[in-house]
Order: structure tokens, then sequence, then C-alpha cells
């Protein structure tokens, strides 16, 4: 019996190392294929003959066509939104980098939210394959595009965008839009719109021998079709020059966070020679911003010329409290509800002779605009028991409340020597009809964030955060994820995965290969890799100590900074606030009055309460009391989970429960 297993275990032996043996080959003989187009790729191709190309095969199409296909492959720098026009994502271009050579992409998704399908749409004019674009939404609902890269597949020559083009989210059509005077091409700027006008700033210009940060301002007219670069005065102080920043939406202008720039700085060369003297060289060292600037927009008077572009300044903000710490790069921002909702990024802490030690995160926070502050955003357990308490709690008061209505017109009509009609006094769901669960039957759904990365696609839309991509480097190769999650901004109770595929082959140069280990370490098992997939990529394990947990942990302002700001900001507010477990429904229910009348007091100072209707001055009520819930999120939820933790289910006001009970009740 013995020697039956004996022999069993030695031919299992055979037959893995004949399996690995096999499976080298086949990555030797890809790789062998990979050098070879790597190689082939003349310094000296001609980009303008490419591009042509593409334009050649993208004439083929005679109209725009949606049809349903798969999830978009993995490609990263590309930009997704949410549609202006009804409940779908759209993506447009990026880049796929294998190690060996680079593809570019032109094609635009769509994203069906309520199908969970995937369209893909071709059309005969679309702007060209390229990354690093930017795009943004217009108040008119089209959507706006500029610039972007591309390159060689060897990434050896540059190409920058300068076009501008139109994208009408319903019809799925592009346009271009021709102007005599626009911004110079660039790539890794930021847009974002106010009013009428899309701004523009930043980014950079990659010529494969230097990279030059750019610093200037464009704002562009949607109703005259003109692009300006308002000037300022000598001494105003604006941002320094940087890419992949922050630029989002603010009703008196725009708001800019962070941001990522090489500067040159002086560094040691070498030992020190006799006499003391000791060489230097001029380097680029790598800055990542965390200055926050507001861009105040003025509006020409309203009997001002036709044309007249809008005055604007650049007004420098504190830091923000509880600011990310570790800095970080790559850690995508959207706009959502007077927040900027961050995900990921990554912290260089160490530069040597054999590459840079990086720090990558996969932690969702909050920056709250108005009030300049980080919150993180953590996700919980959904609360189905409480949930069930608060439904059969409001269904007694509904029908308590059912019952004494009831009662006066039973009464009335007893004075007036009327029937009495007796009505069954029942809840209905008429009156507080159920919310909606965004959960998408058979998509799994995970309490833990998705593996750390950078520069990931973020959108929101309909309160629900969409996570596309992204990228993770581990020693000498860099992962680009083929996956996209959901996070529902309210309730924050899972991620939910919408797709999610292996990773692609990484075809690097031998010498990764060779440090990899040999033979002997096939058997063991390598600590920072999970199982390979089927494309024989292994993904390293989550290992990031992730230094922002809860506000304990983050850095405070300093104490004169912070008294300055409450100095500033003294004013008491005396509008209705959010309480614990309380959905934005409830609040309004509890509150609609109060937000009513404070609309109204509004009007009346502005003269315009003569011309509104009851039904715009409840539509303005609930506009304001909306933002105010997601104005107190971040604090209402830190009380939540305190009061989770300390076994509360709910609070009640003690005036409101009294009201709804008798004497006795009041007496306790």
């Amino acid at each position: 019996m013995g020697k039956k297993d004996k022999k069993s275990k030695t031919a299992e032996q055979k037959a893995r190392t004949a399996a690995r043996q096999e499976k080298k080959a086949v990555q030797k003989d890809k790789k062998g294929k990979s050098k070879e187009s790597f190689e082939s790729d003349n310094e000296d191709v001609d980009l303008e003959a490419i591009r042509a190309e593409y334009e050649r095969k993208q004439a083929q199409f005679l109209e725009v066509t949606e049809s349903p296909c798969e999830p978009p492959s993995a490609r990263s720098s590309a930009t997704l939104i949410g549609s202006p026009s009804n409940s779908s994502l759209l993506l447009f271009g990026g880049e796929y980098f294998n190690g060996a050579s680079a593809t570019f992409f032109n094609d635009l998704f769509v994203y069906l939210i309520e199908k969970d399908e995937w369209r893909k749409v071709t059309s005969p004019n679309s702007p060209l394959p390229r990354s690093g674009h930017a795009w943004t939404r217009s108040t008119a609902g089209d959507i706006y595009l500029f610039g972007g890269e591309f390159s060689s597949a060897k990434q050896g020559q540059f190409y920058h965008y300068n076009d501008f083009w139109q994208l009408n989210p319903s019809s799925r059509e592009w346009t271009r839009i021709e102007s005599k005077k626009g911004p110079p091409a660039r790539s890794g700027h930021r847009m974002t719109y106010f009013k009428h006008y899309i701004i523009l700033f930043g980014g950079f210009q990659d010529t494969s021998q230097q990279t030059k940060y750019l610093q200037d301002l464009w704002i562009y007219d949607c109703h005259s079709y003109t692009w300006f670069n308002p000037t300022l005065a000598p001494a105003t102080q604006k941002p320094d020059a940087r890419s992949s920043f922050s630029l989002h939406p603010h009703e008196a202008g725009a708001t800019l966070y962070g941001g990522y720039s090489r500067v040159k700085a002086t560094a040691v060369a070498g030992k020190q020679k006799k006499g003391g003297v000791q060489g230097t060289r001029s380097v680029l060292k790598p800055v990542v911003h965390q200055d926050t600037w507001f861009l105040r927009v003025t509006l020409p008077a309203s009997d001002a010329v036709a044309g007249i572009p809008p005055s604007v300044r650049w007004e420098r903000r504190k830091k923000p409290v509880n600011s990310p710490n570790p800095t970080r790069a790559g850690a995508t921002q959207v706009y959502h509800k007077g927040r900027g909702i961050a995900f990921g990024g990554v912290h260089d802490v160490e530069e040597s002779e054999e590459g840079m030690d990086s720090e990558f995160f996969n932690t969702l926070l909050a920056w709250n605009v108005e009030r300049n502050r980080f919150f993180q955003l953590a996700l919980r357990r959904p609360r189905a028991a409480a949930k069930r308490q608060v439904d059969e709690r409001s269904a007694k008061k509904g029908r308590g409340k059912l019952d004494e209505e009831e009662l006066l017109r039973n009464l009335a009509a007893l004075e007036a020597n009327a029937s009495v009609k007796i009505t069954e006094t029942t809840a209905t769901q008429d009156d507080h009809p159920p919310e909606d669960d965004p959960k998408r039957v058979g998509k799994p759904s995970l309490l833990t964030m998705p593996h750390p990365r950078f520069n990931a696609q973020l959108a929101v839309k309909d309160d629900t955060l969409y996570i596309f991509g992204g990228t993770y480097e581990h020693r000498d190769r860099e992962y680009t994820f083929d996956e996209m999650w959901a996070i529902d901004l309210g309730r924050l109770d899972g991620v939910q995965e919408i797709y999610k595929r292996e990773l692609d082959d990484w075809y690097g140069s031998e010498d990764e290969d060779s440090d990899s280990g040999s033979d002997n370490d096939d058997e063991s098992v390598d600590e920072d890799v999970e199982e390979e997939g089927p494309g024989g990529v292994p993904l390293p394990i989550h290992k990031t100590h992730d230094r922002i947990e809860d506000e304990s942990t983050m850095v405070p302002e300093a104490p004169e900074v912070l008294e300055s700001e409450i100095s500033e900001t003294a004013v008491p507010d005396t509008r209705p606030h959010p309480r614990p477990f309380e959905s934005l429904r409830d609040f309004f229910a509890r509150t609609s009055i109060l937000w009513q009348e404070a609309v109204s007091d509004d009007l009346r100072k502005t003269d315009q309460s003569s011309g509104q209707s009851v039904k715009e001055l409840r539509k303005h009520a609930f506009d304001q009391a909306e933002t105010m819930w997601w104005d107190c999120r971040e604090e209402v939820t830190a009380l939540e989970d305190e009061q989770d933790e300390a076994g509360i289910g709910e609070v009640v006001s003690i005036a409101e429960r009294n009201q709804d009970q008798g004497g006795t009740a009041r007496r306790r």
C-alpha cells in the first residue's frame, strides 16, 4: 500500500513538473512574439499616418449605431460620467499597456443601469483614439470633451490633441466644435461647468523628452461658441501648474483641490570631492499638491454687449481639515451633492536605485466643499431589524393620525345632522411608498472595499457611486483592473460587483521573469501574490496599511487655523438638521413646513414671492432639505455608528413621543 502511495505521489509530481514546463514554454512563446512586435515598432513611426488610418476606418460607419456587447475591455485614463438624459453611464476612450505595447481606444460604451446591460456605439464622426482627455456635462444637458493624448506602441512618440467635441447623450451623436482660438493641446487637465460656461484648467504636454505642466485657465461660452483666456492681474495668486487634480462645480464658480506635478530640484551627485566640493545635478521632483482654491466667476452685466467674457478671480482657501494622510496621488474625485467623493490613491514612500516603493489605498473619502473638511465613508452592515422597527412605529403614528382625522370628520357630520360614514383606517402604501432597493438581483455584494488602486474612473448616478478600472503596481508589473463596482452613497451597506474579469498577461522584459525565482520556487507559495488567474497573471494580496481609519487617526489642522475658521463661521444655523437613522424622505416629511417658510422668507426678501406657485415653493423647499441632508451625512453617519455600538436603534424626540402618547406617559 505504501509503495502504491509513493508511486502515485511521484507520478503527480512529474505531472505537475510537466505542466509547469509546458506553461512556461507557452508564456515564453507569447513573450517572444510580444518582444518581436515591441522591437518592430520603429521610433520614427508616422503618428499622423496612423491617425489618418483610424479616420479612414471610422468613415466606413454610415450612421450612429448602438448594439449590445460585453463590458469594456481593461483600460486606464478613460472618462466615465453619468448620463444627464437617462439612467445610464457613458464611458469613452482610454489606453491599455501590457508591458510591451500600448493600445488606445475611441469606442463609446453605454451602461444601462436598470437593465444591467452594456451597449457599444459606433459613429462615423467621433473623436480619434486617446487617453488622458477630460469631459464634463453642461447645464443644458450636453457633454463636452477636450484634448487627450495618443502615442506609438512603444510610447516613444506622443501626440496631444487640442480638438473640442460635443456629445448628445440621448442620440449618442458627436459634433466637433471648430474654433479659431482655443486652449493648446494637452492631457491630464480637468473640466467643469458653471451656468452656460465650460471651465478648463491645467494639464500637461509630454514630448517624450520632457513634460511641461500647465496652469492656464480657459472658459468656453456655450451661447456665443467662443473660448476665453481670462487675464489676471499681475499680483493675483493662482494655482501652480499641475495635472490630475479635482475640479468641481460651485454655485459661484468652481473649486479646485490637489493634483500632481514634477518640479525642478537640485540633488547631490556622487561622493564628496577633495576640498569639500560636492557635485550637484538637476532632477525632477514629484509633488503631490494638497492646496485648495476657489475660482470666483462674475457674470457680465445684463446690459453688456454680447460676447463679453465673465470676470474671474482665484481665491486660495485654507488647507482642508483631516486631509488624507499620507498624501496620495491618483485619488480620483467625483462631484456629488456639494461633496467630492474620492477613492484610492498611491503614496510613494521611498525612492532608491531599484525604483520607487509605493503604498496603495482603497479608502473612500468625502470632501465637503463648503466646510473644506474630509470625512471617511466606511461600509456598514444593513440594519434590517432597525428599519422594520422604524416602519412599524411610523405605521402606528400614521394610523393614529388617520383615526384622529376620521373622528373630527364624524363629529362635524353629527353637528350638521348628517349621517356618519364609518371608514376603515389602515395605513396605505400610497402615503408612505417603500424606498426602492437599488440592489440588482444576482449581483454579489461585499462588505469590503475593492482592491487598492489609483486613477480609477468614478461616476455618480442616482446617489450611487460607480468605480471603473484603476491601476495597481507590484514590483515591475502594472495591473489594470478589468472590473466595475457600485456603492450606494446613502446607505453605504456594501460594494456591489457589476462585473469582474481576470487580468490579462503581462509581457515584460526577460529580466523581470528571471527575478521572480527558479523552478524550485514554483512549488512554494509567494506571500505577495494570490492564485494565478486564467491569464497567468498573479494579483497581489491587499496588504496596504491605510492610516486613515477614522478621524482620530487623521492629522488635524493647527489650532489657530481651526479657531480662525470657527470665528469666521460662528453664525448660528437655525435650519432643521437630520437625525440619526432618518432617511431623506422622513426628514423632509418632518421639516417640510419649516423649509417652505424659509424659502418664502428668502423670496420675500428678493420680491419674488408673488410669482411662485405652491408646487414650485415645495420643490425649492425639498431642494434645500436635500442639500442639508447630504451636507450633514458624514456627521449623522458617525452618530449612527456610535449608537449602533451602544445598542441604540433609533433616537426619537421626546416632544414628538409625548404628542403620540397619553397623559400618563407625559408624566413619566
